[in-house]
């Protein structure tokens, strides 16, 4: 893992709207889905919560890597790429329903553990 770039950082306080987390399962089919419960996790994860998931969650447990996109107020888009963790317990999922609605289920945090980072064409990491 490493570490998102500051600029990344900085982008992700203002981004707009929800971020798009893309999935593949074991046959290849990409899924991908909106999520608008997210947050930093140190400087090496991001993390959405799981309030809905169902394909996504079957994929993540299967063991396929991830991408997430945002975008921000700006317009300027970023990708994140990485492996996924599922946590039910620990901190992550701790951390997790500190920021989850209470409304929502947060049935666990999915941890993307930063290994690309992107912005259009331009490798950041």
């Amino acid at each position: 893992m490493a570490a998102l770039p500051d600029v990344v950082l900085e982008a992700w306080k203002d981004r707009k709207g929800p971020i798009v987390l893309a999935t593949v399962n074991k046959e290849g089919i990409p899924n991908i889905i909106y999520a608008s419960c997210t947050s930093i996790f140190g400087t090496d994860k991001v993390v959405v919560a799981d309030n809905y998931f169902s394909k996504t969650r079957a994929n993540i447990l299967a063991g396929c890597k991830g991408s997430l996109l945002f975008i921000t107020e700006a317009g300027k888009a970023y990708q994140i790429k990485g492996s996924l963790e599922y946590h039910k317990e620990g901190e992550v999922f701790d951390d997790m329903k500190k920021w989850n609605p209470v409304k929502l289920p947060g049935h666990a945090a999915v941890a993307v553990n930063v290994e690309e980072v992107y912005s259009g064409a331009d490798r950041l990491l």
